[in-house]
Protein backbone atom coordinates (compact mmCIF):
# COMPACT_ATOMS: atom_id res chain seq x y z
CA UNK A 1 0.00 0.00 0.00
CA UNK A 2 1.27 3.46 -0.93
CA UNK A 3 -0.18 6.59 0.68
CA UNK A 4 0.52 9.91 -1.02
CA UNK A 5 -0.29 12.70 1.43
CA UNK A 6 -0.56 16.22 0.02
CA UNK A 7 -0.25 18.84 2.76
CA UNK A 8 1.22 22.24 3.57
CA UNK A 9 2.59 20.79 6.83
CA UNK A 10 4.60 17.67 5.95
CA UNK A 11 6.54 17.97 9.22
CA UNK A 12 3.27 17.38 11.08
CA UNK A 13 3.60 13.67 10.29
CA UNK A 14 7.14 13.18 11.62
CA UNK A 15 5.95 12.03 15.04
CA UNK A 16 2.94 10.10 13.75
CA UNK A 17 5.09 8.00 11.41
CA UNK A 18 7.79 7.25 13.97
CA UNK A 19 5.65 5.34 16.46
CA UNK A 20 3.52 2.24 16.67
CA UNK A 21 1.77 0.52 13.81
CA UNK A 22 2.68 2.93 11.01
CA UNK A 23 6.36 2.83 11.96
CA UNK A 24 6.40 -0.98 11.93
CA UNK A 25 4.48 -1.21 8.66
CA UNK A 26 6.87 1.20 6.97
CA UNK A 27 9.93 -0.55 8.35
CA UNK A 28 8.69 -3.92 7.05
CA UNK A 29 7.97 -2.46 3.61
CA UNK A 30 4.26 -3.26 3.82
CA UNK A 31 3.37 0.44 3.62
CA UNK A 32 5.03 3.38 1.92
CA UNK A 33 3.99 6.89 2.96
CA UNK A 34 5.06 9.73 0.66
CA UNK A 35 4.62 13.29 1.91
CA UNK A 36 4.18 16.01 -0.71
CA UNK A 37 4.49 19.69 0.25
CA UNK A 38 1.67 21.48 -1.56
CA UNK A 39 3.80 24.64 -1.77
CA UNK A 40 6.18 22.78 -4.11
CA UNK A 41 3.42 22.88 -6.73
CA UNK A 42 2.90 26.65 -6.74
CA UNK A 43 4.29 28.96 -9.42
CA UNK A 44 4.89 32.26 -7.60
CA UNK A 45 7.81 33.36 -5.46
CA UNK A 46 5.65 33.47 -2.33
CA UNK A 47 4.55 29.83 -2.86
CA UNK A 48 0.91 30.87 -2.43
CA UNK A 49 -1.61 28.06 -1.89
CA UNK A 50 -4.68 30.08 -0.85
CA UNK A 51 -6.66 33.19 -1.70
CA UNK A 52 -9.76 35.13 -0.59
CA UNK A 53 -13.12 33.59 -1.48
CA UNK A 54 -15.13 35.06 -4.35
CA UNK A 55 -18.27 36.77 -3.03
CA UNK A 56 -16.57 37.75 0.21
CA UNK A 57 -16.64 36.09 3.57
CA UNK A 58 -14.18 35.11 6.29
CA UNK A 59 -11.05 33.05 5.91
CA UNK A 60 -8.97 31.88 2.99
CA UNK A 61 -9.60 29.10 0.48
CA UNK A 62 -7.11 26.66 -1.05
CA UNK A 63 -6.52 27.46 -4.71
CA UNK A 64 -7.22 24.66 -7.21
CA UNK A 65 -4.03 24.92 -9.29
CA UNK A 66 -1.50 23.55 -6.73
CA UNK A 67 -3.76 20.66 -5.74
CA UNK A 68 -4.38 19.63 -9.35
CA UNK A 69 -0.65 19.85 -10.11
CA UNK A 70 0.23 17.77 -7.05
CA UNK A 71 -2.21 14.98 -7.88
CA UNK A 72 -1.23 15.02 -11.56
CA UNK A 73 2.41 14.68 -10.51
CA UNK A 74 1.57 11.61 -8.41
CA UNK A 75 -0.44 10.11 -11.27
CA UNK A 76 2.43 10.67 -13.69
CA UNK A 77 4.67 8.56 -11.45
CA UNK A 78 2.16 5.71 -11.20
CA UNK A 79 2.25 4.51 -14.83
CA UNK A 80 -1.42 5.25 -15.35
CA UNK A 81 -2.74 2.96 -12.60
CA UNK A 82 -6.08 4.12 -11.20
CA UNK A 83 -6.43 4.89 -7.48
CA UNK A 84 -8.75 6.98 -5.28
CA UNK A 85 -8.02 10.63 -4.56
CA UNK A 86 -9.54 11.32 -1.15
CA UNK A 87 -10.26 14.86 0.02
CA UNK A 88 -10.42 15.01 3.83
CA UNK A 89 -13.45 17.17 4.59
CA UNK A 90 -16.17 17.43 7.27
CA UNK A 91 -18.64 17.38 4.36
CA UNK A 92 -17.52 13.94 3.16
CA UNK A 93 -18.82 10.41 3.65
CA UNK A 94 -18.20 9.18 7.16
CA UNK A 95 -15.17 6.98 7.76
CA UNK A 96 -16.42 3.64 9.09
CA UNK A 97 -14.79 0.26 9.40
CA UNK A 98 -16.54 -0.78 6.19
CA UNK A 99 -15.07 2.24 4.37
CA UNK A 100 -11.61 1.46 5.78
CA UNK A 101 -11.94 -2.10 4.44
CA UNK A 102 -12.94 -0.71 1.05
CA UNK A 103 -9.90 1.58 0.96
CA UNK A 104 -7.59 -1.25 2.06
CA UNK A 105 -8.39 -3.10 -1.17
CA UNK A 106 -6.52 -0.45 -3.18
CA UNK A 107 -2.76 -0.47 -3.74
CA UNK A 108 -2.49 3.31 -3.57
CA UNK A 109 -4.37 6.23 -2.03
CA UNK A 110 -3.90 9.99 -2.38
CA UNK A 111 -4.99 11.97 0.68
CA UNK A 112 -5.61 15.71 0.24
CA UNK A 113 -5.32 17.71 3.47
CA UNK A 114 -7.33 20.91 3.39
CA UNK A 115 -6.79 23.95 5.60
CA UNK A 116 -8.23 27.38 6.35
CA UNK A 117 -11.82 28.04 5.30
CA UNK A 118 -11.85 25.15 2.83
CA UNK A 119 -10.83 24.05 -0.64
CA UNK A 120 -11.96 25.41 -3.99
CA UNK A 121 -15.09 23.43 -4.90
CA UNK A 122 -13.64 22.44 -8.26
CA UNK A 123 -11.22 20.19 -6.39
CA UNK A 124 -14.11 18.26 -4.87
CA UNK A 125 -16.03 18.19 -8.16
CA UNK A 126 -13.30 17.38 -10.66
CA UNK A 127 -10.21 16.08 -8.84
CA UNK A 128 -11.24 14.10 -5.77
CA UNK A 129 -12.79 10.65 -6.13
CA UNK A 130 -14.80 11.53 -3.06
CA UNK A 131 -14.65 13.47 0.20
CA UNK A 132 -14.11 11.66 3.49
CA UNK A 133 -14.87 12.78 7.05
CA UNK A 134 -13.67 11.20 10.30
CA UNK A 135 -16.61 12.62 12.26
CA UNK A 136 -19.25 15.30 12.56
CA UNK A 137 -16.96 18.02 13.83
CA UNK A 138 -14.53 20.52 12.32
CA UNK A 139 -10.73 20.47 12.59
CA UNK A 140 -8.32 23.19 11.52
CA UNK A 141 -6.91 20.96 8.80
CA UNK A 142 -6.93 17.50 7.25
CA UNK A 143 -3.60 16.28 8.64
CA UNK A 144 -5.07 14.62 11.75
CA UNK A 145 -7.78 13.07 9.62
CA UNK A 146 -5.20 11.73 7.16
CA UNK A 147 -3.29 10.11 10.02
CA UNK A 148 -6.51 8.46 11.24
CA UNK A 149 -7.28 7.13 7.76
CA UNK A 150 -3.76 5.72 7.32
CA UNK A 151 -3.89 3.97 10.70
CA UNK A 152 -7.37 2.52 10.11
CA UNK A 153 -6.45 1.23 6.64
CA UNK A 154 -2.93 0.00 7.43
CA UNK A 155 -4.01 -2.27 10.29
CA UNK A 156 -6.31 -4.10 7.85
CA UNK A 157 -3.51 -5.01 5.42
CA UNK A 158 -2.50 -8.70 5.48
CA UNK A 159 0.34 -9.40 7.87
CA UNK A 160 0.61 -5.91 9.37
CA UNK A 161 -0.75 -6.94 12.77
CA UNK A 162 1.03 -10.28 12.65
CA UNK A 163 -2.24 -12.03 13.49
CA UNK A 164 -5.04 -11.39 11.01
CA UNK A 165 -7.59 -12.56 13.58
CA UNK A 166 -6.85 -9.39 15.58
CA UNK A 167 -8.47 -7.02 13.09
CA UNK A 168 -11.22 -9.55 12.29
CA UNK A 169 -12.37 -9.39 15.92
CA UNK A 170 -12.38 -5.59 16.20
CA UNK A 171 -15.51 -3.61 16.98
CA UNK A 172 -17.31 -2.72 13.71
CA UNK A 173 -15.32 -5.32 11.74
CA UNK A 174 -17.11 -6.54 8.59
CA UNK A 175 -20.15 -4.39 9.32
CA UNK A 176 -21.86 -5.53 6.15
CA UNK A 177 -20.35 -9.01 6.10
CA UNK A 178 -20.82 -12.34 7.86
CA UNK A 179 -23.58 -13.10 10.35
CA UNK A 180 -23.03 -11.39 13.66
CA UNK A 181 -20.20 -9.08 12.60
CA UNK A 182 -20.40 -5.31 12.88
CA UNK A 183 -21.21 -5.08 16.60
CA UNK A 184 -19.06 -3.74 19.43
CA UNK A 185 -16.32 -5.92 20.84
CA UNK A 186 -16.78 -7.90 24.06
CA UNK A 187 -15.00 -6.88 27.30
CA UNK A 188 -11.40 -8.06 27.74
CA UNK A 189 -9.47 -8.81 30.93
CA UNK A 190 -5.89 -9.74 31.84
CA UNK A 191 -3.83 -10.38 34.99
CA UNK A 192 -4.30 -9.91 37.89
CA UNK A 193 -7.56 -11.83 38.26
CA UNK A 194 -8.34 -9.76 41.37
CA UNK A 195 -7.60 -6.05 41.18
CA UNK A 196 -8.70 -3.92 44.15
CA UNK A 197 -11.51 -6.34 44.77
CA UNK A 198 -12.77 -6.28 41.18
CA UNK A 199 -12.82 -9.84 39.93
CA UNK A 200 -12.38 -11.17 36.41
CA UNK A 201 -15.57 -13.08 35.45
CA UNK A 202 -15.22 -16.69 36.53
CA UNK A 203 -16.24 -18.03 33.13
CA UNK A 204 -13.01 -16.66 31.61
CA UNK A 205 -10.91 -18.58 34.14
CA UNK A 206 -12.66 -21.94 33.90
CA UNK A 207 -11.25 -22.99 30.52
CA UNK A 208 -14.55 -24.01 28.88
CA UNK A 209 -14.10 -22.55 25.40
CA UNK A 210 -17.74 -22.89 24.36
CA UNK A 211 -18.94 -21.15 27.52
CA UNK A 212 -16.35 -18.42 26.96
CA UNK A 213 -17.60 -17.96 23.39
CA UNK A 214 -21.21 -17.66 24.57
CA UNK A 215 -20.29 -15.24 27.35
CA UNK A 216 -18.29 -13.03 24.99
CA UNK A 217 -21.09 -13.04 22.44
CA UNK A 218 -23.67 -12.09 25.03
CA UNK A 219 -21.55 -9.28 26.46
CA UNK A 220 -20.78 -7.94 22.96
CA UNK A 221 -24.48 -7.84 22.11
CA UNK A 222 -25.26 -6.32 25.49
CA UNK A 223 -22.66 -3.58 24.97
CA UNK A 224 -23.98 -2.83 21.50
CA UNK A 225 -27.62 -2.72 22.63
CA UNK A 226 -26.76 -0.36 25.51
CA UNK A 227 -24.21 1.92 23.81
CA UNK A 228 -24.79 1.78 20.05
CA UNK A 229 -28.22 0.19 19.41
CA UNK A 230 -28.39 1.64 15.87
CA UNK A 231 -25.66 -0.79 14.81
CA UNK A 232 -27.99 -3.75 15.34
CA UNK A 233 -30.21 -2.59 12.50
CA UNK A 234 -27.43 -3.00 9.93
CA UNK A 235 -25.95 -6.40 10.83
CA UNK A 236 -27.07 -9.94 10.13
CA UNK A 237 -27.95 -11.64 13.42
CA UNK A 238 -28.09 -15.36 13.99
CA UNK A 239 -31.00 -17.05 15.74
CA UNK A 240 -28.81 -17.38 18.81
CA UNK A 241 -28.10 -13.63 18.70
CA UNK A 242 -31.81 -12.81 18.54
CA UNK A 243 -32.56 -14.99 21.55
CA UNK A 244 -29.74 -13.38 23.51
CA UNK A 245 -31.01 -9.89 22.63
CA UNK A 246 -34.52 -10.78 23.78
CA UNK A 247 -33.10 -11.98 27.09
CA UNK A 248 -31.07 -8.79 27.45
CA UNK A 249 -34.11 -6.60 26.75
CA UNK A 250 -36.35 -8.53 29.16
CA UNK A 251 -33.70 -8.33 31.89
CA UNK A 252 -33.36 -4.56 31.34
CA UNK A 253 -37.12 -4.07 31.53
CA UNK A 254 -37.34 -6.19 34.67
CA UNK A 255 -34.53 -4.22 36.28
CA UNK A 256 -36.20 -0.90 35.40
CA UNK A 257 -39.54 -2.10 36.79
CA UNK A 258 -37.84 -3.29 39.98
CA UNK A 259 -36.15 0.07 40.37
CA UNK A 260 -39.45 1.92 40.02
CA UNK A 261 -41.03 -0.41 42.62
CA UNK A 262 -38.24 0.16 45.11
CA UNK A 263 -38.62 3.90 44.68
Amino acid sequence: MVFDVITIFPDFFSSVLEHGLLKRARASGQVQIRLHDLRDFTDDRHRTVDDRPFGGGPGMVFKPEPLFRAVESVKAESSGAAFPVVLLSPQGRLLTQAVAEELARHERLVLLCGRYEGVDERVAEHLATYELSIGDYVLSGGELAAAVVMEAVTRLLPGVLGNEESSAQDSFAHAAGPVGKGILDCPHYTRPADFRGWQVPEVLLAGDHEEIRRWRRRRALEKTWCKRPELLASVALSEEDRKILEEIKHAALASAASGRGDA
